[in-house]
């Protein structure tokens, strides 16, 4: 399963629809991000927007949409009942699928760094990203220092708000962002029948974890005006501990002890399914419901089953036709990836056997690195054919202004040096499978030796051609420091892999003699 990441920025700009689609065209620039949705709340005054893909590619399109928030949100004039700090609020990445924690980590820092030093933009890792215990939670950053207006006061003299990146200055149009890692969140908020603010915020209190409610629920109350009432506004950082009903039910409670009721209540941006389901299962009381039972979900895994039997033809297919992605890259990154699969084989057709029970140890190492590399070089293959489309969709920008020159040529070189980087990494990992691909063989079962060396020649030929790849790249990038490391690198690992497949084939040869 290819690596996927979710980004929920929150943009501080809720009534103008034209500027948050300039946004998400910026976000959505970047090959393989996709946009999920985006929710506008007028009286908020603030943009929820949902986006997913490849990680470097969510971190790069982010990038883009912070950059171009920075330009057309102006916190100087900002008004909204949502509490902020910057044009680009909050961004948290959140992990979706074949990805950790630590690595959701590591790309908020990137993009924390990024964003610090090339738009000056001051920087908080906030929850699970932070850096201090007092950074865990977003409100005793934004809220406790008095948002936008109060951070710009006091962050130069405030050691406590002196950010993680960027300078230690508000930017005066787009202020801070914070940028960080959560679990999946839901925004629930639950209008009252009542004008009155002072019930939303008691029963804002009753609920939100600080003030001693529900563990994992954040809670504020809110006048409406548009709709003449008010409403209790919650994130829920972790619904499966706190889960939407449970919340409504004491709201509901506490509507009741202060003469109201709940009128109606709203999901703000995407839901888990998981999250309704439970909520159906508690309401209508079910007994021993599973969520295949779900049509569209037991719909869904059909497909898939049957979508992975016709993958590999349908990709051979469009190797086959006429478009020019994907070509070589991805064939060498699918080389491989299946000599990552033929090592976990023979590895899997060793673990267990009496006969090799002095190696089992080893043999489970081996085998999580070979399934481990199976899985990357098969992501590379998606993502060497999206770096081609983008120098592609790179060399279309117009042209007609020397801005535009300019912007173009800047779009080309980055995309051209992502282009480059993807087939090293593909050397990188192809390198491995051949150097595991030879001990496989010494030690893994001898019946199957013969799929060992295959994986050799297989990381051999991901090798060669990904280098292919590497060097027809090279002269399109204008940085010669980049181009010579790169060349460097690309060469020293094909050497390697010249005298790792020698050693494998030579033990191949000996045993099957």
């Amino acid at each position: 399963m290819a690596k996927i990441v979710e980004a929920v920025p929150n943009f501080s700009d809720g009534r103008r629809p034209e500027v948050i689609k300039s946004i998400t065209d910026e976000i959505t620039s970047v090959p393989g991000v996709v946009l999920l949705d985006a929710e506008l709340d007028g009286d908020h005054n603030r943009a929820v927007v949902t986006i997913a893909g490849e990680p470097e590619a969510v971190k790069a399109g982010l990038f883009l949409g912070i950059k171009k928030a920075s330009e057309v949100i102006d916190l100087r004039t900002h008004q909204g009942e949502h509490p902020r700090m910057g044009a680009t609020d909050v961004c948290p990445f959140v992990p979706i699928s074949d990805i950790t924690t630590a690595e959701c980590i590591e790309l908020a820092k990137s993009l924390g760094e990024e964003v610090g030093k090339k738009l000056g933009i001051p920087v908080y890792l906030y929850d699970q990203a932070a850096t201090r215990p007092e950074r865990v939670r977003l409100p005793d950053i934004r809220n406790k220092h008095g948002e936008y207006e109060g951070i710009k006061e006091q962050i130069a003299t405030n050691d406590d708000l002196i950010p993680d990146y960027g300078p230690r200055r508000m930017h005066e149009q787009a202020g801070a962002v914070a940028i960080g890692v959560r679990l999946p969140l839901i925004a629930f908020n639950a209008y009252l029948a009542t004008d009155n603010l002072k019930i939303a915020k008691r029963i804002a209190k009753a609920v939100r974890s600080n003030s001693g409610g529900y563990a994992h629920c954040r809670a504020l109350g809110f006048g409406i005006a548009e709709r003449n009432c008010v409403q209790v506004s919650m994130n829920l950082v972790n619904y499966l501990q706190t889960p939407p009903y449970r919340v409504l039910e004491t709201i509901k409670s506490e509507a009741a002890r202060w003469g109201t009721t709940v009128t109606s209540t709203e999901i703000v941006g995407l839901v888990p399914n998981e999250a309704l389901i439970n909520v159906a299962r508690w309401y209508l009381m079910l007994e021993n419901f599973d969520k295949d039972q779900v049509l569209e979900i037991r719909l869904d895994n059909a497909l898939e089953a049957q979508a992975s039997s016709t993958g590999l033809k349908s990709f051979i297919d469009t190797v086959a036709s006429s478009a020019p992605a994907p070509g070589g890259g991805s064939v060498s990154a699918v080389a491989g990836s299946l000599a990552g699969a033929l090592g976990a084989m023979v590895c899997r057709l060793t673990i267990g056997k009496k006969q090799y029970a002095e190696v089992q140890e080893r043999m489970s190492e081996l085998l999580k690195k070979t399934d481990t590399l199976k899985e990357e070089l098969n992501t590379l293959v998606k993502k060497d054919a999206d770096s081609f489309d983008a120098v592609m969709a790179a060399m279309k920008l117009p042209k007609d202004t020397d801005e535009q020159k300019q912007k173009r040529q800047e779009e080309i070189q980055q995309a051209t040096i992502v282009a480059t980087k993807i087939p090293l990494e593909v050397m990188r990992h192809s390198l491995e499978t051949i150097k595991l691909a030879a001990e496989i063989a010494e030690i893994g079962n001898v019946n199957s030796v013969s799929d060992a060396g295959v994986g050799a020649l297989m990381g051999r030929t991901a090798v060669e051609g990904a280098y292919y790849n590497v060097m027809i790249n090279l002269p399109g990038i204008e940085d010669r420091e980049i181009v010579d490391k790169i060349k460097t690198e690309a060469e020293s690992i094909l050497a390697q892999a010249e005298e790792s497949v020698k050693l494998a084939r030579r033990i191949v040869v000996e045993k099957i003699r």
